[in-house]
C-alpha cells in the first residue's frame, strides 16, 4: 500500500517552500517567546539588585543567542539553507578579518565593557576622579551607566561625560566613594 502524503505533513516539510516558511515562522515565534521569558525573568531579578549592569549584559546576550540558536537549528533543518551555510562558511573568515579591522575601536570598547562588568573595578553609583578631555584636568563624577560601549559619568552640575570603555580600562581612576558603602 502506497503511503499517502498527508496535507499537514506538507506544512512542516522543510524540503518545500511552504514547509520551510512555516518552520521559519514557528522557530521565530518560539525564539520570541523565549526572549520574552528572558526579559521577564531579568525584570523580576532586577528589583533585587543594587547594580543591574551585569544582569542587563547577560539578558541582552541571552536574547541574541536565543535568536542565533533558533536560526542555526532552522537552517540545519532546511536542506537548501544547509548547503548555503556551507558555502557561506568559506567566506566568513575573510569577512571577519575585514569586519574586525573596520570595527577595531568598537570591538575594543565592547571587550572593555565586558571587563568592566566582569571585574567590577567601577560600579554604577561610584564616585570617581578621572582625567577629562581637552586638558581640563581631573573631573570628579558619579558613574551613572556602564553599557557595552561606553560609561556615562555625571558631575555635580549634572553635566554628562561619555567615556568609551576602552578609555575607562586604560585610565588611572581614583575612586573617592564606593556605591553602597
Amino acid at each position: 500500500m502506497e503511503h499517502l502524503h498527508h496535507p499537514v505533513s506538507a506544512l512542516i516539510d522543510p524540503r518545500t517552500l511552504l514547509g520551510a516558511t512555516v518552520l521559519g515562522i514557528v522557530f521565530f515565534l518560539l525564539a520570541s517567546v523565549a526572549v520574552l521569558l528572558i526579559r521577564g525573568g531579568a525584570r523580576r531579578v532586577e528589583h533585587h539588585l543594587s547594580d543591574v549592569t551585569a544582569l542587563q549584559f547577560a539578558s541582552a546576550l541571552a536574547q541574541v543567542l536565543t535568536y542565533l540558536i533558533a536560526f542555526v537549528l532552522y537552517a540545519h533543518l532546511v536542506p537548501e539553507l544547509r548547503a548555503l551555510g556551507t558555502a557561506l562558511l568559506a567566506g566568513v573568515s575573510v569577512v571577519s578579518v575585514v569586519f574586525g579591522l573596520a570595527a577595531q575601536s568598537t570591538l575594543g570598547n565592547l571587550v572593555a565593557g565586558f571587563s568592566l562588568v566582569l571585574y567590577r573595578q567601577v560600579r554604577v553609583g561610584d564616585t570617581i576622579c578621572i582625567s577629562s578631555p581637552a586638558g581640563l584636568g581631573p573631573m570628579t563624577a558619579r558613574v551613572a551607566t556602564i553599557s557595552l560601549g561606553f560609561t556615562l559619568l555625571r558631575d555635580d552640575r549634572q553635566q554628562e561625560l561619555i567615556v568609551p570603555n576602552s578609555v575607562m580600562m586604560t585610565s588611572t581612576i581614583l575612586r573617592t566613594h564606593r556605591a553602597g558603602s
